[in-house]
């Protein structure tokens, strides 16, 4: 069998391997990507998860707020995006036994006021809040450009941001600290909260909850939430369509079995026996992975904490508050998320239980995009709602994954079902649920771990060696997704920076 040559090898086909391979071939660059499965997109697939349903869901990440514009320029990708006009709402009790809400819209508005006020007739809330993210907002503004550049110092960052009270609280001060100094009312603080955590499990007083709020609120350099009309499987196929415009050739099922760099090269080899070599090898998949294909130790990492629930509903179910369903789920549904029952629920996680009522999160896509459905099952009034539940760390699933899993569903479903009028189970057509080892299965993330590894600060230290944040300890070999220093979410930095690092080593 003849062994061919590339310019770079690519492991992986998710969103971030094919934004590398482009911009590799506009280069003049010959790539090939090697993916393991037989569908292309890792965790940016869309796929029809209800059988007998025609409903295709972005079944594992559906936002692409992190995604630079400049990329979508850079690659002349022409897919739609779509925002919402609620950030959130969260029911909750009052003091009297009524059912109230917090609400608040993407731009402050008057029902946005009139819902804090209820929470805190002075108005002090409200004015925190508004006073808050507006310093968050400028110091996006000015983070933003830098993540398609080569890693600063931290020095460097700090001094051109210049803003030293918000990179005291954001970068220094564990996260948690600011949070309940500028907020006093615990569901205020709680919303603000959940952007430091998801997918992390870690306490609010770990710097690991910063760096998660810090990569939900930098988007673009506005934070702006955003989904593409058709679910994430619109923006695979227009990577698709670039990267084979450009001169890319994609193999699936192929699975990378070893890697042997050289002094001249490195060699690949898959698991249908196929051999090739190429001057530079990217991985798109966990560095955990990519040690153990080497043969190298793995990195310790933080347990992944990502409950994933997919569920196809009949209809929105009502709420005890009174609230249109259709404005309540546009955006993000809270529920049991204030600041004291997310360090509760963490704190529990910890030390081995399963909380009896998780803090959960959720957001009804066909609400901004009814593309998704089919006509007819738009029609009929069917819609999907996406669910996260945080503190579900792997370590709770070891024992017995399908109990546990249950478990957490039954906990999910208890919090959910106390803000609504009929319980959830009513109204749901299908479901599929995702735990932390499910994922590890389905996509190779370790242990669940949704960004690869530990979240980092997107700078280098003072005293560190210049990169792009996507280097190894092989100079032939590069770190292309979520794994990288700069990477997480549904970005496509790493695989911009690591066509960058590959182009600047020749």
């Amino acid at each position: 069998m003849s062994v061919k040559n590339y310019d770079v090898v690519i492991m992986g086909a998710g969103h971030n391997g094919l934004v590398a391979a482009t911009y590799l071939a506009k280069a003049g660059k010959s790539v090939l990507i090697l993916e393991a499965n037989d569908e292309i997109g890792g965790a940016t697939q869309s796929v029809q998860a209800f059988p007998g349903f025609d409903a295709r869901v972005s079944r594992y990440s559906y936002l692409v707020a992190l995604l630079p514009d400049k990329i979508i320029k850079d690659l002349n990708l022409t897919f739609e995006t779509i925002s919402r006009d609620v950030s959130s709402f969260t029911p909750y009790l009052t003091a009297r036994g009524e059912n109230q809400g917090l609400y608040v819209s993407r731009n402050w508005d008057a029902k946005t006021e009139e819902s804090f006020k209820e929470i805190d007739p002075t108005g002090n809330e409200g004015q925190a809040w508004q006073g808050f993210y507006a310093e968050v907002a400028e110091f996006a503004h000015k983070i933003a450009p830098t993540l398609l550049q080569p890693l600063q110092t931290r020095s460097q960052m700090r001094e051109q941001i210049n803003l030293p009270k918000v990179w005291k609280y954001l970068i220094e001060d564990p996260i948690g600290e600011v949070i309940c100094d500028r907020f006093k009312d615990d569901i205020v603080r709680g919303v603000v909260l959940t952007d430091a955590l998801i997918g992390t499990f870690a306490s609010a007083y770990d710097l690991q909850a910063n760096i998660c709020f810090l990569y939900h609120l930098i988007g673009n350099g506005t934070g702006e939430w955003k989904v593409p009309r058709g679910g994430m499987g619109a923006l695979v196929n227009e990577l698709v369509r670039v990267a084979t415009e450009s001169g890319v050739e994609i193999k699936t099922n192929q699975k990378v079995v070893a890697i042997e760099s050289t002094s001249d090269c490195v060699k690949v080899r898959t698991s249908s026996g196929e051999e090739f070599t190429a001057s530079h090898f990217l991985s798109n998949a966990a560095p955990g992975v990519l040690a153990e294909i080497r043969g190298k130790k793995k990195p310790e990492s933080l347990d992944g904490a990502q409950l994933k629930i997919n569920i196809l509903l009949k209809r929105l179910p009502q709420l005890k508050s009174g609230i249109d369903p259709q404005l309540a789920f546009a955006g993000t549904f809270h529920a049991n998320e204030s600041f004291t029952q997310c360090e509760g629920t963490y704190n529990e996680a910890k030390n081995g239980k399963m909380p009896t009522k998780l803090p959960i999160e959720m957001y009804c896509h066909t609400l901004t995009d009814p593309s998704i459905l089919s006509p007819e099952l738009s029609a009929a009034g069917f819609h999907t709602l996406t669910l996260f539940a945080l503190h579900t760390p792997a370590s709770l699933f070891d024992k017995d994954n399908d109990a546990a899993r249950a478990a957490a569903l039954e906990s999910a479903f208890a919090s959910l079902n106390e803000y609504l009028v009929e319980p959830i189970q009513d109204v749901i057509a299908a479901i599929e649920i995702k735990t932390p080892l499910d994922l590890e299965e389905a996509i190779a993330l370790p242990r669940g771990n949704i960004f690869h590894r530990d979240l980092q600060f997107p700078f280098r230290e003072d005293d560190s060696q210049p990169s792009w944040g996507v280097e190894t300890d092989d100079p032939r070999i590069f770190i292309c997704g979520a794994g990288a220093t700069r990477g997480g979410g549904v970005s496509g930095i790493p695989g911009h920076n690591a066509a960058m690092a590959v182009l600047g080593s020749n």
